[in-house]
Protein backbone atom coordinates (compact mmCIF):
# COMPACT_ATOMS: atom_id res chain seq x y z
CA UNK A 1 0.00 0.00 0.00
CA UNK A 2 3.25 2.19 -0.27
CA UNK A 3 1.73 5.11 -2.51
CA UNK A 4 2.67 9.32 -2.69
CA UNK A 5 -0.89 10.17 -2.34
CA UNK A 6 -3.88 9.40 -0.96
CA UNK A 7 -7.77 10.18 0.46
CA UNK A 8 -7.85 9.00 3.99
CA UNK A 9 -11.87 9.10 3.51
CA UNK A 10 -11.64 7.20 0.40
CA UNK A 11 -10.10 4.27 2.84
CA UNK A 12 -12.55 1.79 3.85
CA UNK A 13 -13.31 1.76 7.25
CA UNK A 14 -12.64 -1.40 9.68
CA UNK A 15 -14.04 -1.84 13.29
CA UNK A 16 -11.81 -2.21 15.65
CA UNK A 17 -13.87 -2.37 18.79
CA UNK A 18 -17.33 -1.57 19.63
CA UNK A 19 -17.79 2.00 18.46
CA UNK A 20 -14.08 2.44 17.46
CA UNK A 21 -13.23 2.44 13.83
CA UNK A 22 -10.33 2.98 11.85
CA UNK A 23 -8.61 4.26 8.25
CA UNK A 24 -5.30 3.05 8.02
CA UNK A 25 -2.44 4.23 5.44
CA UNK A 26 0.77 3.31 5.36
CA UNK A 27 4.64 3.95 4.08
CA UNK A 28 7.46 1.80 5.11
CA UNK A 29 8.31 3.22 8.39
CA UNK A 30 5.04 4.77 9.10
CA UNK A 31 1.27 4.36 10.26
CA UNK A 32 -1.78 7.35 9.72
CA UNK A 33 -4.99 6.10 11.44
CA UNK A 34 -7.90 8.09 11.00
CA UNK A 35 -9.85 7.31 14.04
CA UNK A 36 -13.80 7.84 14.78
CA UNK A 37 -14.63 6.95 18.03
CA UNK A 38 -18.35 7.27 18.98
CA UNK A 39 -19.68 9.14 22.31
CA UNK A 40 -18.34 7.17 25.17
CA UNK A 41 -16.39 4.33 23.45
CA UNK A 42 -13.52 3.20 25.12
CA UNK A 43 -9.88 1.67 24.00
CA UNK A 44 -9.64 -0.38 27.29
CA UNK A 45 -6.13 0.00 28.89
CA UNK A 46 -3.30 -1.90 26.43
CA UNK A 47 0.51 -0.95 25.37
CA UNK A 48 2.31 -2.11 22.22
CA UNK A 49 5.84 -1.74 21.13
CA UNK A 50 4.89 1.21 18.60
CA UNK A 51 5.55 5.22 19.77
CA UNK A 52 2.46 6.12 18.91
CA UNK A 53 1.74 10.16 18.12
CA UNK A 54 -1.86 11.73 17.65
CA UNK A 55 -4.19 14.82 17.51
CA UNK A 56 -7.55 15.16 18.53
CA UNK A 57 -9.35 17.06 14.90
CA UNK A 58 -13.52 16.99 16.67
CA UNK A 59 -14.92 15.91 19.88
CA UNK A 60 -13.06 15.14 23.21
CA UNK A 61 -11.73 12.38 25.05
CA UNK A 62 -10.42 11.12 28.81
CA UNK A 63 -6.95 9.76 28.09
CA UNK A 64 -5.13 7.95 30.35
CA UNK A 65 -1.14 7.53 29.79
CA UNK A 66 1.09 5.71 31.95
CA UNK A 67 -1.15 6.62 34.43
CA UNK A 68 -1.68 10.36 34.02
CA UNK A 69 -5.17 11.28 33.16
CA UNK A 70 -6.11 14.05 31.04
CA UNK A 71 -8.62 15.61 29.76
CA UNK A 72 -8.30 16.45 25.79
CA UNK A 73 -10.19 18.06 23.15
CA UNK A 74 -10.15 19.30 19.73
CA UNK A 75 -6.59 20.80 18.79
CA UNK A 76 -4.82 18.45 21.36
CA UNK A 77 -2.38 16.35 20.61
CA UNK A 78 -0.11 13.03 22.66
CA UNK A 79 2.40 11.42 23.02
CA UNK A 80 2.55 7.57 23.97
CA UNK A 81 6.33 6.12 23.58
CA UNK A 82 6.59 2.52 23.48
CA UNK A 83 5.73 -0.13 25.60
CA UNK A 84 3.71 2.67 27.75
CA UNK A 85 0.08 1.21 28.81
CA UNK A 86 -3.01 4.01 27.54
CA UNK A 87 -6.45 3.99 27.26
CA UNK A 88 -9.24 6.63 25.62
CA UNK A 89 -12.97 7.00 26.74
CA UNK A 90 -14.57 9.09 24.26
CA UNK A 91 -16.53 12.43 25.52
CA UNK A 92 -20.57 12.74 24.89
CA UNK A 93 -20.01 13.84 21.48
CA UNK A 94 -17.62 11.32 20.22
CA UNK A 95 -14.01 11.83 18.76
CA UNK A 96 -11.89 12.11 15.53
CA UNK A 97 -8.20 11.80 15.91
CA UNK A 98 -5.29 11.22 13.49
CA UNK A 99 -2.63 8.58 15.26
CA UNK A 100 0.55 7.94 14.14
CA UNK A 101 2.71 5.11 14.90
CA UNK A 102 6.35 4.03 14.36
CA UNK A 103 6.88 1.20 13.01
CA UNK A 104 3.33 0.54 11.00
CA UNK A 105 1.03 -1.77 13.34
CA UNK A 106 1.12 -4.71 10.88
CA UNK A 107 -1.90 -6.19 12.20
CA UNK A 108 -4.22 -2.90 11.45
CA UNK A 109 -3.07 -3.73 7.59
CA UNK A 110 -5.00 -6.87 7.23
CA UNK A 111 -8.82 -6.76 5.77
CA UNK A 112 -10.02 -7.07 9.41
CA UNK A 113 -7.85 -5.91 12.46
CA UNK A 114 -7.03 -7.58 15.21
CA UNK A 115 -8.22 -6.05 18.56
CA UNK A 116 -5.92 -3.95 20.78
CA UNK A 117 -4.56 -6.46 23.09
CA UNK A 118 -5.98 -6.05 26.94
CA UNK A 119 -3.01 -5.17 29.32
CA UNK A 120 -1.40 -8.19 30.74
CA UNK A 121 -1.72 -8.51 34.11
Amino acid sequence: MVMPYYRLDSEKAKTLLPGVTIRPVWGERLMVLYLVLEPGAVVPDHTHPHEQMGYLLEGSWEMIIGGERKSLARGDGYLIPSNVNHSVVAGPEGAIALDIFSPPREEYKGEVPVLIPQRAT
